[in-house]
């Protein structure tokens, strides 16, 4: 049987003729190595080899001189040193889509008029869904980063980037490079301790040390490389590439990142949308839109749904506090330390300004988040032309935006533990946002299974989190390795959120005056990103979502994808709380206390609409009991 070989991605084959039979003479009759010692068989072996590259120079016309043919052990050793010795910046490299990694790589590589940088280096939130790819260059090789802002999920990994061999700049907005300045250091810390703890249980078992993914050194080693930079200013990175920095209006500092990339006589603009702001957020100012791009890199954070109208956040609140306090119980607030913490002041002060809550007095709020103490005080330091026009107008009068009276801070552990001991109803803001780590773990043991306590949701909480759990309807949990009854009202502020809605996304896009060759549409669960493109496609643009891992050759000419990313999924073991909480019945239970909550929000309402909501609640109980 005739064989047909279709492997492109190996050797040639069949051989050509006599290539067999050479290199067994070579193997049986000399044996030995060039240059490798100074006897007749190496000598001869030398000679072989000269008559060879002669030959090859005067069939290929490179002259007469031998040292123009060079043996490589393969024809990938040889594409990459053409491509890393003989290109320079302008050269055009033409290759397709169906080149070998190990070739594909290498020319990816070479883009960006010969330097390599990164967009963000986060730590990634919640479970992942994917097998992690790795950066396909060493941190040493790496020439800058650009990051978009300081939230964990984008700039999380610098520290173990600088511990793994980075030292080029960091370039990021001046309010960034401060925020950073807590933020990494507390993540750092937050290694530190989860290493030390896991290494105390541990010796009981004889398990292996264990190591931090990166300490505070680390983290200061990391700072000493930020480079702040003012938004509009276009900072040139290296010949041929510049980048502007525009306020995106997520968080403080938070910008996108325009860059132009010059090559020869063709010049590409890339835009990455960082995170993009919802409107009419307290304190910031709302996203800037860009008018010309290439191509475009953009969050999906919320690319499959509205926020809706905009709530009466400070009223509904107000709502909250009232009935939780004549319960005698305390509000918790998950709180992201940064930005959502300051927001949440904002509106509380408005509430004791206008006495929305009644019979409680100057009722007392704790920040209890030693980074969201630093952050608070970045905020009042920052330059005026961050804010809003609100905010600037209250601090031109001398109003502190976020200070209020019955503020009180906790720093030490010690100061957090007494604020459980006090009956006294109160508002808790603590950190983590999504109950992941921190103190606020702690509070949630000791408020959870009161029923008069209050647990407020006031920002995004990610697939696998404690924080998604709670929302989900979970009626048990573990923290500490005890097991919590659920108890407590679990809220939400719905529409809270500093990231664009699916309308705020597509105005976003839609603000380009030419649509760009493509959107690259990332930063989303998985689902979201594929409708966001569907949505994106329907409009007119070209879209798609690469997965983890993806790489592209983008240029003058066009976008051409060079690797597919991984799409291997991790195998997840449910914990007893998800379990229940994906169940069918849990989702029931979850509707209930929503149904609750609903009756609640309707106090107060026209009599005809309350009666008329009873009566279809009965009516539904009358179908469904049993």
């Amino acid at each position: 049987m005739k064989q047909i070989y279709l492997d492109n991605g190996a050797t040639s084959f069949p051989k050509a003729p006599g290539v067999g039979q050479a290199m067994k003479d070579y193997i049986e009759k000399v044996g030995v190595n060039v240059n490798r010692s100074s006897y007749r068989a190496t000598a001869e072996a030398a000679l072989s080899t000269l008559t060879v590259r002669e030959d090859l120079c005067r069939l290929f016309g490179a002259g007469e001189d031998p040292s123009y043919a060079i043996f490589t052990s393969g024809v990938t050793m040889s594409l990459n040193m053409i491509m890393k010795g003989a290109l320079h910046p302008g050269d055009h490299l033409i290759i397709s889509g169906m080149e070998h990694n190990a070739v594909a790589r290498p020319a990816t590589q070479l883009e960006a008029a010969g330097h390599r940088f990164l967009i963000d280096c986060g730590m990634e939130q919640g479970k992942d869904v994917y097998e992690n790819q790795p950066i396909p260059v060493a941190p040493g090789e790496i020439d800058w980063v650009l990051a978009t802002h300081a939230h964990i999920d984008h700039t999380g990994m610098l520290p173990l980037l600088v511990r793994n061999g980075f030292r080029g700049n960091i370039y990021a907005t001046n309010p960034t490079v401060e925020l950073c300045g807590i933020m990494l250091r507390d993540s750092a810390h937050i290694q530190e301790f989860e290493a030390e703890w896991k290494n105390r249980k541990g010796q009981r078992s004889g398990a292996e040390p264990v190591e931090p993914m990166y300490t505070v050194q680390d983290a200061e080693a990391a700072m000493k490389l930020f480079r702040g930079v003012n938004y509009e200013q276009r900072v040139e990175l290296a010949p041929g590439i510049e980048a502007r920095f525009v306020d995106v209006g997520h968080l403080l500092g938070s910008a996108s990142i325009e860059l132009w990339i010059t090559e020869g006589e063709n010049t590409t603009k890339l835009v990455f949308s960082g995170d993009i702001g919802n409107m009419d957020q307290p304190i910031i100012r709302d996203p800037t839109y860009i008018k010309e791009a290439d191509y475009v890199f953009m969050e999906s954070t919320y690319g499959d749904r509205s926020h809706g109208p905009k709530p009466d956040y400070v009223n509904e609140l107000a709502k909250i506090l009232q009935r939780t306090f004549d319960r005698g119980g305390n509000v918790v607030i998950p709180s992201f330390a940064v930005g959502r913490t300051q927001e949440m002041l904002y509106f509380i002060r408005e509430i004791k300004e206008k006495g929305l809550v009644k019979g409680h007095g100057n009722f007392p709020v704790y920040i209890d988040s030693p980074l969201a103490i630093e952050a608070t005080r970045i905020f009042r330091d920052t330059d005026m032309e961050c804010f809003d026009e609100e905010t600037r107008a209250m601090l031109a009068k001398g109003i502190d935006p976020i200070a209020l009276p019955g503020l009180r801070v906790t720093v030490t552990s010690d100061e957090s533990r007494m604020i459980n001991a006090d009956r006294v109803p109160k508002v808790i803001l603590s950190a983590s946002g999504m109950c992941e780590a921190g103190r606020i773990r702690h509070h949630l043991k000791h408020n959870l299974w009161r029923p008069e306590c209050t647990i407020l949701f006031v920002g995004y909480q990610a697939v696998g989190t404690l924080g998604r759990t709670l929302i989900d309807g979970a009626v048990n949990v573990k923290l500490f390795g005890e097991p919590i009854e659920v108890q407590a009202e679990i809220c939400q502020l719905t529409g809270m959120s500093g990231h664009a809605d699916r309308e705020g996304l597509l105005r976003w896009v839609g603000a380009f005056e030419q649509k760009p060759k493509r959107v690259f549409v990332m930063h989303g669960d998985d689902e979201t990103e594929d409708r966001f493109v569907e949505t994106l496609t329907e409009q007119g643009f070209t879209a798609c979502a690469p997965y983890n891992g993806a790489q592209w050759a983008i240029g003058a000419e066009g976008a051409v994808c060079l690797q597919e990313g991984s799409r291997v999924r991790i195998e997840h073991k449910a914990s007893e709380g998800q379990s229940r909480a994906a169940s069918v019945f849990q989702r029931l239970v979850s509707a209930g206390k929503r149904l609750l909550r609903v009756i609640e929000h309707n106090e107060g309402g026209a009599n005809k609409d309350l009666a008329k909501f009873a009566d279809q609640i009965n009516a539904l109980c009358d179908k469904w009991d049993r």
